[in-house]
């Protein structure tokens, strides 16, 4: 009998060897990540916001919003999907509804985090973070709200900025024992917190890379040596979408063309392929009258 997608994503975390994760902000982005070979994808919260409503990860998105991406993404890729849950968008008995949603959306995973609202994007400065109680709680109801056992909790603690390193290593310990599959210590701030994350914590743990973010970047061959089961990279599509959105409009602004340059735009015939075009012709053909 062949692996869930769940099954599958907690063997490969269990491995504690970098799985790569990158994120996307809808489903095609999704399609590329799974085009591109990688073996998961995560539904970023950040992204969708900035995507779907062009402003900051400021706490504007809701359950509805990421409960339909969630089902679109999984639509549209057979791969992992891990997703971005903020803080449980409430109390406890909100986080038992929001893992009831996003597990029947289609989601593998659920990352929680340990922000009072309005959170905001873990590398933005002014976070604060919940009492330890009132997290716990969350991590214990997202735990008892899943019905399939392979399905992960991801307990993340902002409380690096906070509260210190040392604090964030004792509430990420905590996590663990109420419930946490993998633990998220979100952005550590020197290559020694780093590398010392995996060394101080026995459930597997979760890197956030964000380009231009606090934690600094290694190799993730290296951070798998060091025993992180997974390697995010939240929002590099976004930010690269962004910087070729940019490119391709300036010289459609300067020049007033835009030839099909393959370097500068995706061909006609590859945006096609992505979206399946080939399965609805064959559709088309399979139900004409």
């Amino acid at each position: 009998m062949s692996k869930t997608s769940k099954q599958t994503l907690r063997d490969r975390v269990n491995q504690r060897n970098g799985l790569i994760v990158p994120g996307a902000f809808n489903a095609l982005s999704a399609k590329v990540v799974a085009d591109q070979g990688f073996e998961a994808v995560y539904l970023t919260g950040a992204g969708l916001t900035n995507m779907y409503y062009g402003i900051p990860d400021l706490a504007f998105i809701g359950l509805r919003d990421v409960a339909e991406h969630t089902a679109r993404i999984r639509d549209a890729v057979d791969i992992p999907l891990i997703v971005d849950g903020d803080t449980g968008f409430g109390n406890a008995v909100n986080v038992y509804h929001t893992v009831k949603a996003l597990e029947r959306a289609g989601a593998d995973a659920i990352q929680i985090e340990d922000q009072t609202f309005p959170k905001r994007c873990g590398h933005f400065s002014g976070k604060e973070v919940a009492p330890l109680p009132e997290m716990l709680g969350k991590i214990r109801a997202a735990a008892d709200a899943r019905v399939d056992e392979n399905f992960l909790i991801i307990a993340r603690t902002d409380s690096r900025a906070v509260l210190g390193f040392e604090a964030a290593i004792d509430r990420a310990r905590q996590f663990a024992e109420a419930g946490a599959d993998i633990l998220f210590v979100e952005a550590t701030e020197s290559l020694e917190e780093v590398r010392q994350v995996p060394k101080l914590l026995k459930q597997p743990q979760l890197i956030n890379i964000v380009v231009g973010g606090k934690t600094p970047a290694l190799p993730a061959e290296e951070l798998g040596g060091l025993g992180y089961g997974l390697v995010l990279y939240a929002n590099a599509a976004l930010q690269s979408a962004v910087t070729g959105m940019q490119r391709a409009l300036g010289i459609l602004k300067r020049d007033g063309k835009l030839d099909e340059d393959p370097e500068l735009v995706a061909p006609f015939r590859e945006r096609q392929r992505l979206v399946s075009k080939a399965l609805y012709d064959e559709l088309e053909k399979r139900y004409a009258s």
